[in-house]
C-alpha cells in the first residue's frame, strides 16, 4: 500500500488548509458535497500521514512536536477562538493589579482587550503585546504602565527570553499571570522553546493567580518543554469542554475551567 497516496478529495482538503490554516468538517462537507462522516474519515487518514492535525470540529496544519510555527502563522490559527479567549481573560484584570503576559499568540488578544482598568501594571516579554499595550495606553483605553522585560530577542517569535529575562522576572511579584502554551495535557502545560518555557515557569512561580489561555487545538498535545503542572494553575480559559478522561483526575478536576465556546 502506498501511504503517500491521496484521493482528489483529500488533495482539495489539504489545499483548503494551506489557504485557511484551519478547516471545518461542516464547511468541507458542504463544499465537497459529502457527509461530515466522510470528511472525518479523510481527516483521520490525513492525520495518520502527518498532513494535518485533528481538532474538535475540524483540523489545523501539522507542526509536529519539535517545530514551532512562525509567530505570524500562529496568529492566524484559531484566530476567532483566541480572540474570545483573550477577551474573557482580560475581564479578570482588576484596578491596581500587576499582571504578567507571556509571549503566546493568545496572550496577544488579552493585550488587545484590556480596557477600563485603572492604575494597572502590565509586564511582558512579548514584543508584539508590548506594541499593542503601548498603543492602548496612548489612546487611554486603560490607565497604568507597561514594563517590557529585557533579554535576548527572537525575531521569528517576536519574543524576549534568556537568562537576563529570567533574572529580571525573579524580582517581581504578580497578582496574576496569563500563560499560553504549545500543548496542554493531563501532566500540565508545555511549550516548544526552552527559554520561553523557563520564563513562563518563573511567571507562574511569582504569581498569586495563574491563568492558562489555550485554544482547543492545544488539548491533549505535547511540546518539548514542561512549563508547569496543574497544581500550579488556577484557571484554564479555552474554547472547549474539559476532556472527559481528565475529569477523573482530582488535580485537574479542581481547576476553574472557563469555556468561552459556551458563549458562541
Amino acid at each position: 500500500m502506498n501511504t503517500s497516496y491521496m484521493t482528489e478529495r483529500q488533495k482539495i482538503i489539504i489545499r483548503e488548509l494551506e489557504i485557511k490554516n484551519k478547516i471545518s468538517v461542516v464547511d468541507l462537507a458542504l463544499k465537497l458535497n459529502v457527509t461530515p462522516e466522510t470528511i472525518r474519515k479523510d481527516l483521520s487518514t490525513l492525520e495518520a500521514k502527518r498532513k494535518l492535525r485533528r481538532i474538535h470540529g475540524g483540523a489545523i496544519q501539522y507542526f509536529g512536536l519539535i517545530k514551532e510555527p512562525h509567530f505570524n502563522k500562529k496568529v492566524g490559527i484559531s484566530h476567532n477562538q483566541k480572540k474570545l479567549i483573550g477577551e474573557a481573560a482580560a475581564t479578570f484584570i482588576m484596578d491596581g493589579e500587576t499582571v504578567v503576559l507571556d509571549v503566546g499568540s493568545t496572550t496577544l488578544h488579552i493585550a488587545s482587550s484590556i480596557k477600563n482598568v485603572q492604575n494597572a501594571t502590565i509586564v511582558t516579554n512579548s514584543l508584539a503585546a508590548a506594541e499593542i499595550l503601548n498603543n492602548r495606553l496612548e489612546n487611554r483605553l486603560f490607565d497604568g504602565k507597561v514594563i517590557v522585560l529585557g533579554g535576548t530577542t527572537n525575531p521569528l517569535q517576536r519574543s524576549i527570553s534568556g537568562s537576563l529575562t529570567n533574572m529580571l522576572l525573579e524580582n517581581f511579584y504578580f497578582d496574576k499571570a496569563f500563560i499560553s502554551c504549545g500543548g496542554i495535557n493531563k501532566d500540565g502545560i508545555c511549550d516548544f522553546n526552552i527559554d520561553e518555557a523557563a520564563a513562563s515557569s518563573i511567571m507562574i512561580k511569582k504569581a498569586s493567580q495563574v491563568f492558562v489561555v489555550a485554544d482547543s487545538s492545544k488539548m491533549n498535545q505535547r511540546a518539548l518543554f514542561q512549563i508547569g503542572s496543574f497544581s500550579s494553575i488556577d484557571y484554564v480559559i479555552t474554547d472547549s469542554e474539559m476532556p472527559n478522561d481528565w475529569s477523573k483526575d482530582a488535580m485537574v478536576r479542581g481547576l476553574n475551567w472557563v469555556n468561552v465556546g459556551d458563549s458562541q
